[in-house]
């Protein structure tokens, strides 16, 4: 009944153009002195038939339609609607097929990011356990190292950087703000920033960047970049004495920016994984602290900021890792060549 009613309403128009169109027939033959009701009515009754006739036809037609769309949907599916016969209907449900399709790539994306949100998280409080673990195990001593204490609450620390790092990246174009900056002074800020880290580890930082370059960038995604970059290079070096270089040269697009350092490097098998989610891989495994999360974030962050990303390596041998700057000024060269600066004044 209510497919009748919803068909009636659709072709209520249609119906009263053609009550019109017979009384200005019966007004035409009136004018013209024709007066055989019989005919009238014929031609009145014929019109009637072959409207009723045409309308009928038209339901069976459309009834899969209209039974489709009068059905409480009880999933997304119900949506695509099919056996259509009608042009205007047959574009409706192409139209259904493509929103549908945009429906289900955006809930898919929701979906992947949820639960990466949350394997993370589970990840990430499982890891934590850890040091807080020893915290307490050191402060039940009568006389607890605090240097230790001060390592575990870097990690603590750390963990959670990367869990507000990776919530902001579902936010990230409201806290982006690119502006011009100095290369070298950005990446001693980072490095400084790590101090502890490289001296704890006795790792050395080498800068080979001119004053001169700038690039157009965030300086906070960028800084949270090359501290990951930083950290995984002292993580995955487990000789004392080795040395991390930062160094800058001026491309046909722009400047590249290079971090190398003398670890383990990175497995070939492992080499095209190792931006993905949770991907810790062999090296990871060594470490026991590894998320998979850090060259994610990376990667993720250079993509969204138009940097691109190269990494290279060579097992026992180190690790480099290249951002492309497009858009970066190389500055005058004063025809020297630069020295290494290798008296760490930087930490």
């Amino acid at each position: 009944m209510k497919v009748i009613k919803i068909f009636m309403k659709d072709h209520l128009s249609f119906l009263i153009f053609q009550a019109l169109l017979i009384l200005f027939l019966f007004l035409l033959f009136w004018l013209d002195g024709f007066r055989n009701y019989h005919t009238l009515i014929y031609a009145l009754l014929i019109s009637v038939i072959f409207t009723f006739g045409f309308l009928c036809a038209k339901l069976i037609m459309r009834r899969s339609f209209y039974g489709a769309i009068v059905k409480e949907p009880s999933r997304m599916e119900d949506a695509l609607i099919r056996r259509i016969h009608s042009p205007e209907h047959r574009e409706t449900a192409r139209y259904m097929r493509k929103l549908y399709k945009v429906y289900q790539d955006e809930a898919q994306t929701l979906y992947s990011s949820q639960s990466r949100q949350i394997e993370f998280m589970n990840h990430w409080v499982h890891q934590m356990k850890t040091p807080i673990s020893v915290i307490n195990l050191l402060l039940q001593e009568e006389t607890y190292d605090r240097k230790s204490i001060a390592e575990e609450l870097d990690r603590l620390q750390a963990g959670l950087d990367t869990v507000l790092v990776n919530a902001s990246l579902e936010t990230f174009e409201k806290d982006m703000t690119i502006e011009k900056l100095n290369l070298k002074q950005l990446v001693q800020e980072t490095v400084t920033a790590h101090k502890r880290l490289l001296i704890t580890n006795r790792i050395f930082p080498l800068l080979d960047i001119d004053e001169a370059f700038t690039i157009a960038s965030d300086r906070k995604w960028l800084k949270i970049v090359i501290g990951q970059f930083i950290t995984n290079a002292v993580k995955y070096t487990f000789e004392e004495g080795k040395k991390i270089y930062l160094t800058a040269a001026p491309e046909n697009a722009g400047i590249s920016f290079s971090i190398r350092d003398e670890g383990i490097g990175i497995p070939t098998s492992d080499l095209n994984r190792i931006t993905n989610a949770f991907f810790t891989g062999e090296n990871g495994r060594l470490t026991g602290e590894s998320t998979g999360m850090g060259l994610y974030i990376a990667a993720k962050v250079c993509e969204k900021l138009g940097h691109e990303l190269l990494i290279e390596s060579e097992p026992n041998i180190g690790t480099t890792i290249t951002v492309g700057f497009n858009n970066g000024e190389g500055g005058e060269k004063d025809g020297t060549d630069r020295q290494i600066d290798g008296n760490h004044e930087d930490l």
